[in-house]
């Protein structure tokens, strides 16, 4: 049997990892500097983190949620701590896809409502629902959606102000967009957002899910912008590889037995792995590391004259290539072996662990003077 092709792959078959490093077959070694998409939020292979499942596994790996987990308890509060959200209720799933799927149909069930606005270059993942919600032809044609979507230029106020009404069930929006080229929403367009969906009734819904975990320098990106939404979708760097996803629910949102159903949402290796994902971030004050050292590669970036528009929170990085750079990404993988990602059609994106290090970042940044320089001459 072959894999279905539908992922583009590079020929490195990687056999090792530890920290912000990749070592392939051949025992060539990668600065890693994405991360799974912001999946490796504490780095490959941290004792903790490995400790922690190992010790689970001879526990017990994956019982159903018919029995009682105290582990789930145990990472709801965790997580309540560091995001400042112990306030809230959360349901554990598997993945963003279905975080986002969920956080639609709470806000469905809640408001009795179909109507969702989205945003331009938004992703939200590969369910129906996430998916009607993601601005990408390619994607949504062969589904139809129970929801009505409705797509609004990116941080454009004015035509969110015209379109919202008391017809609206949610409004989706990422904290920082991802697969969109990193667009920031200014913290002036969040507030609109709050503002007016607590006018009409309707559920505000922070897809965090790659922005949120502190990659950004707060927990959660949306904080920057001092609002509360109704509730926020999390995964990717929550399990550091597990498979794991979430939605944060505001306390006045009410449930009920069968609302929502996973078969292996929240389960003990889930568990044990979120929760060893947020000592580490506690422990070694990874929020302050992403902050300061997105800070100094951003500033950095910011020298190199030929690159365009450098933007970012945190170590949520991106920026532009014009077209005599397009080979750049490709050029820092095959001659320099450092994985970074991109965001058609011509954005890097950097998304490194939490817990990169400066001297690994002067890595990168050598690499990248020697490139733009070569291009120079």
């Amino acid at each position: 049997m072959n894999l279905f092709d539908v992922y583009p792959l590079f020929d490195i078959n990687i056999v090792k990892a530890k920290g912000s490093f990749l070592w392939d077959e051949n025992e060539n070694q990668y600065l890693d500097l994405y991360g799974g998409h912001a999946v490796i939020s504490i780095g490959h292979g941290h004792p903790s983190y490995v400790e922690a499942i190992k010790s689970q596994v001879d526990k017990i790996g994956f019982y159903s949620n018919s029995i009682v987990n105290t582990l789930q308890d145990a990472l709801a509060d965790k997580l309540g701590q560091l995001s400042g959200y112990s306030h809230f209720n959360l349901f554990l799933c598997n993945s963003g896809a279905e975080a986002n799927e969920n956080a639609l149909k709470i806000a469905s069930f809640t408001t009795e409502r179909k109507k969702v606005i989205a945003f331009r270059n938004a992703f939200h993942g590969r369910t129906s629902g996430s998916v009607a919600a993601t601005d990408n032809p390619k994607i949504v044609a062969p589904f139809n959606s129970n929801h009505e979507i409705i797509f609004l230029p990116f941080n454009d106020e004015d035509a969110f102000a015209t379109s919202i009404d008391d017809s609206v069930a949610a409004v989706i929006i990422e904290g920082i967009q991802g697969v969109g080229g990193i667009q920031i929403p200014t913290d002036s367009f969040l507030q609109t957002l709050r503002k007016q969906c607590s006018q009409h009734g309707a559920m505000l819904i922070l897809d965090e899910i790659q922005s949120g975990y502190g990659r950004t320098g707060k927990f959660f990106a949306h904080q920057y912008a001092g609002i509360e939404p109704d509730l926020i979708t999390v995964a990717k760097g929550m399990g550091n590889g597990f498979p794991i996803g979430g939605v944060l629910i505001h306390p006045e949102i009410k449930s009920w037995h069968g609302m929502l159903g996973t078969t292996f949402g929240g389960n003990h290796l889930a568990c044990a792995a979120g929760l060893a994902v947020l000592e580490v971030i506690e422990n070694e004050n990874l929020v302050e590391n992403a902050f300061d050292v997105g800070d100094y590669l951003m500033n950095e970036l910011k020298q190199f004259p030929q690159l365009l528009d450098v933007r970012g929170r945190g170590l949520m990085i991106g920026f532009d290539l014009p077209p005599n750079l397009a080979s750049l990404r490709k050029d820092l993988l095959s001659k320099h072996r450092i994985f970074t990602g991109e965001a058609k059609p011509n954005t890097v994106r950097l998304l490194p662990a939490l817990n990169v290090t400066l001297n690994e970042v002067d890595i990168f940044l050598k690499a990248m003077n020697a490139e733009l320089k070569l291009k120079v001459s």
